[in-house]
């Protein structure tokens, strides 16, 4: 088999790591990217540009609404582009999504608002998201599977956690360019136009993750089943009936990181504006300065995970997360801008310490001839649970009860989730991907 590897790559030039690192990071930067820009306007103004007729408080639920249909829509791109990716290749299906997300987000910057379509405008906005949420259901897994595959095999969680730090990248571009726009521009003209900016820019991302991609090679491992005639024929189905409990295991474990990243990242935006009052401002750049340390720390908790393994280092977070549930609203309701800076901050620390290790663990739940379409399901399937529905319940807890306090326990259920299916899941820091 390692014959077939060498056969395979002879003759091509040899992937640079800050090449295959930014090929695997970009698509989900620019995936959060996005999320982040879409998030932020649902907390500040989409409820008036979209959802004029309804209070703001449910104006924001159905922004969030809308927000979820993203996620529900991923697990199609996770069968179909899953299926592909362990068919044809990693890079090609890299490619397409790509392609498919840029072009989607780029198309909401110049839909109508309510007040000029009606209806038609948050009808429009809904299927870009659906559409979107298809390519991002294949693309997840194709930048994690590139890392990896191509990668120092002793070094996998180092490696995958690149495809990690783009979520953060991806919001610390999106919150900064809209700090950034809001500042230069009149309350009055970001919401007429100033809004769409965001939207549009992404095709510069585009442009720069296509011509990274095109520079990177198949995966060593999918050539190697390639030329051996041995990629699964249905891989979808082989992982549903054969990978099922494997399935379980890497889904389970996404589900507390994503919730606590909605809490952290979205929910702060609208609490702190509409809840306690607070500016615009305090709440975008605590959420700056998180995300930032949080792509930070990202790659450091990856390469932890390789020395001590990734089930030690990712309960540590999720230990860490469930006390930090409930010290973060004790911070924030300070309505001190610099506690509630460290709130966010702390909270992004911890998160990284499960994120870090996370995709190398998910991916390294299956074999290389499903591992593509069984490392889809598992993200799609796990997101609609944890990040797609988790700012709408979140909204929707804190508007029925009042209190923050269903808004931690929430938190700490899906954190309980992510551990028992830790604990459940076999160590594979130290050993061969299986093939």
């Amino acid at each position: 088999m390692n014959t077939l590897v060498q056969h395979a790559t002879l003759g091509k030039p040899h992937v640079g790591r800050g090449r295959l690192a930014t090929a695997s990071m970009i698509g989900t930067s620019l995936e959060w990217y996005d999320f982040t820009v879409y998030n932020t306007l649902a907390a500040l103004l989409f409820n008036r540009l979209f959802f004029p007729s309804v209070d703001p408080l449910a104006g924001t639920i159905l922004a969030f609404s809308t927000y979820a249909v993203g996620y529900v829509s991923r697990p199609l791109g996770g069968f179909f582009f899953g299926n592909l990716g362990d068919r044809i290749g990693r890079r090609s299906v890299l490619m397409l999504t790509l392609v498919l997300m840029g072009l989607c987000t780029a198309l909401m910057g110049i839909l109508p608002t309510y007040a000029s379509a009606g209806i038609a405008s948050p009808i429009m906005l809904v299927a870009l998201r659906f559409v979107q949420g298809i390519a991002l259901g294949g693309e997840w897994a194709g930048a994690v599977l590139l890392s990896v595959e191509h990668g120092d095999q002793n070094k996998r969680g180092l490696s995958a956690s690149w495809t990690q730090v783009g979520p953060s990248f991806g919001t610390l571009l999106g919150t900064g360019l809209i700090a950034l726009i809001t500042l230069a521009v009149s309350p009055s003209d970001f919401l007429v136009w100033g809004w769409r900016v965001p939207f549009v820019a992404s095709l510069l991302l585009v442009v720069f993750g296509f011509w990274v991609r095109r520079g990177v090679d198949e995966t060593p491992q999918f050539e190697e089943l390639s030329h051996a005639h041995a990629t699964a024929e249905v891989p979808v189905a082989e992982v549903l009936t054969q990978h099922w409990r494997r399935l379980l295991v890497a889904g389970g474990a996404r589900i507390g990181s994503d919730v606590l990243y909605a809490l952290l990242v979205v929910f702060t935006l609208t609490y702190v504006t509409t809840v306690l009052h607070l500016s615009r401002t305090t709440a975008l750049t605590a959420v700056l300065f998180g995300t930032a340390c949080n792509a930070l720390s990202v790659p450091f908790f990856g390469a932890l995970s390789d020395r001590y393994g990734r089930r030690p280092v990712y309960l540590a977070g999720v230990l860490a997360a469930l006390v930090w549930a409930f010290v973060f609203f004790v911070l924030v309701d300070s309505s001190q801008p610099v506690l509630i800076s460290l709130a966010v901050v702390g909270g992004l620390v911890i998160h990284a310490v499960m994120y870090g290790p996370q995709a190398a663990f998910v991916t390294e739940q299956f074999p290389t001839r499903v591992r593509y379409a069984g490392s889809s399901l598992a993200y799609t399937l796990a997101g609609i649970l944890g990040g797609g529905f988790a700012p709408l319940i979140i909204v929707s807890l804190y508007k029925h009860y009042g209190t923050t306090l269903a808004v931690s326990l929430y938190v700490s259920a899906a954190l309980v989730i992510t551990a028992i299916a830790l604990l459940a899941a076999r160590e594979t820091a130290r050993r061969p991907l299986e093939n």
